[in-house]
């Protein structure tokens, strides 16, 4: 028998192994399929009430624990603790909504759309689904899926990134303390076996994706040919724009937080910054490079740490070789952050880094970097820096800085992006409303939670119905008379 395979799971912070992660095999997540698909046909007949009561108990444990998710992701990933309880806080706000899924199911009714005739709609559950989840979010966009998924009917299998398994595990013994039946929701560890198992299990309906473009479009295309219906999010090159009005500061601040904040690892970054005019760009230059020189970079659970390290080594290569083709490229590298270490010495640190000067036609831009790198691209005007962001191949996140009414709807209006923020950088929709990007940032109709949620992970059904007087066969079309 093959040995199973195991990866070391690390603490950015120091580079020390805290253990090794077993990968889940073919046999290994078919047989939680197989789980899955016994406890749905239990789950599904339960009320919606009795489910969204599972729910409201998972939330109150979650929130008495809320510390303890923060400190795991932590751990694992390396940002600072406050922003770890910042996602918490915005995943169980998806848990918030779900519990409200018997309003959310309710369908519609006509009354005598023809001579004693009735119909209505309801929605009504897949059965077992699956959810692959980025290392960058460890907790958040697990919270994106299942709480809607599960509250809905289905039953939903969650493979983590294999780089920061743990918060997964975590939740789900939250879920079976509150009471959430066994099989209803599984944890499977695991790469690329694990993915395909799933995206080949002819039980599997439906199947969520977060993470880079190349493996969420394989995901979407292997897993439609198996019928599948999927919600496949892939990568981002978010820009935000600043207006020659805008209050320069303020967009700074704005600024550091969005590009530089959990070290730039996450799919809502601003990696460019679009300065309206010369001016504007010589302003914004000076305020960020003033203030990128006293961020404070260490270990995130440290208190005032304002950015952790980097998640594994392998990434840190990355972010540096996209740093070095930057260079390469002609771009002026405002701040290298290349040399930054720790006072430990250890750890997957890497310092912030400011390009100017950057071309469309350079990799840099081109290229999803998911680091501490901001690059400036400058435009002459609004227009040019409308036409930039709509030529490239990302479309996730946009934001404009400025204090003119007009200039920021014309902005909305035109700008090819899926999620827009005026004076907000990162414009990430609340649970109640649904997350999701354009062009090469989403693969699939629908977006992640609110009603976009709902509707994904459930089949809409119409019923027609009439309970005649005379029992007396009909050969024709029924129509309204």
């Amino acid at each position: 028998m093959p040995q199973a395979t195991q990866t070391p799971v690390y603490n950015p912070a120091t580079g020390e192994v805290l253990y090794q992660v077993t990968h889940a095999d073919t046999a290994t997540v078919n047989a939680a399929v197989e789980k899955s698909e016994k406890a749905f046909a239990l789950w599904s007949a339960e009320t919606t009430l009795k489910r969204s009561r599972v729910l409201m108990k998972f939330l109150e444990i979650c929130n008495a624990n809320r510390d303890a998710i923060a400190a795991t992701i932590t751990r694992e990933h390396g940002k600072t603790l406050e922003d770890a309880r910042g996602e918490v806080q915005r995943g169980l706000e998806v848990v918030e909504f779900a519990i409200g899924m018997p309003h959310l199911l309710k369908g519609d009714f006509s009354e005598n759309v023809g001579r004693g005739v009735d119909i209505h709609s309801v929605r009504q559950p897949l059965g077992v689904c699956a959810g692959i989840t980025p290392f960058n979010f460890p907790a958040m966009i697990g919270f994106w899926m299942f709480p809607i998924c599960i509250t809905a009917g289905n039953t939903f299998i969650w493979k983590p990134s294999e780089v920061d398994p743990a918060t997964a595990r975590l939740i789900l013994k939250y879920f079976l303390e509150a009471g959430g039946p066994e099989g209803v929701l599984q944890v499977v560890d695991g790469g690329k076996e694990a993915v395909d198992a799933l995206l080949h299990h002819p039980l599997v309906q439906a199947v969520s994706f977060v993470g880079s473009t190349p493996v969420a479009e394989y995901i979407h295309q292997t897993a439609t040919q198996q019928g599948k219906r999927v919600q496949a999010l892939g990568g981002a090159k978010n820009h935000m724009v600043i207006m020659p009005d805008a209050d320069i500061e303020q967009a700074a601040e704005a600024l550091m937080g969005a590009a530089y904040g959990s070290a730039g690892e996450r799919c809502m970054a601003i990696s460019v910054a679009v300065p309206v005019g010369a001016e504007t760009a010589e302003r914004l230059v000076s305020a960020l490079k003033k203030r990128i020189d006293h961020i404070k970079i260490g270990d995130g659970a440290a208190a005032g740490t304002e950015m952790g390290p980097l998640v594994s080594q392998k990434h840190l290569d990355k972010v540096r070789s996209y740093v070095d083709l930057g260079v390469k490229e002609g771009a002026k590298l405002v701040v290298d952050g290349r040399g930054f270490k720790p006072a430990s010495g250890k750890g997957f640190f890497f310092g912030c880094c400011l390009f100017d000067d950057v071309k469309p036609e350079m990799k840099i831009y081109q290229e999803e970097i998911f680091g501490p790198v901001l690059a400036i691209t400058r435009a002459k005007d609004m227009g040019e820096a409308i036409q930039l962001i709509n030529d490239h191949p990302f479309g996730n996140g946009v934001a404009i800085f400025t204090n003119h009414g007009g200039a920021a709807r014309q902005f909305a209006q035109q700008v090819k992006i899926g999620m827009v923020g005026i004076n907000v950088p990162i414009p990430v929709p609340m649970a109640f409303h649904s997350f999701g990007g354009w062009k090469r940032s989403l693969f699939g109709d629908v977006h992640m939670h609110g009603m976009e949620g709902v509707r994904f992970y459930t089949r809409l059904k119409a019923i027609t119905s009439r309970w005649p007087d005379e029992h007396k066969a009909e050969f024709t079309m029924p129509v309204a008379k």
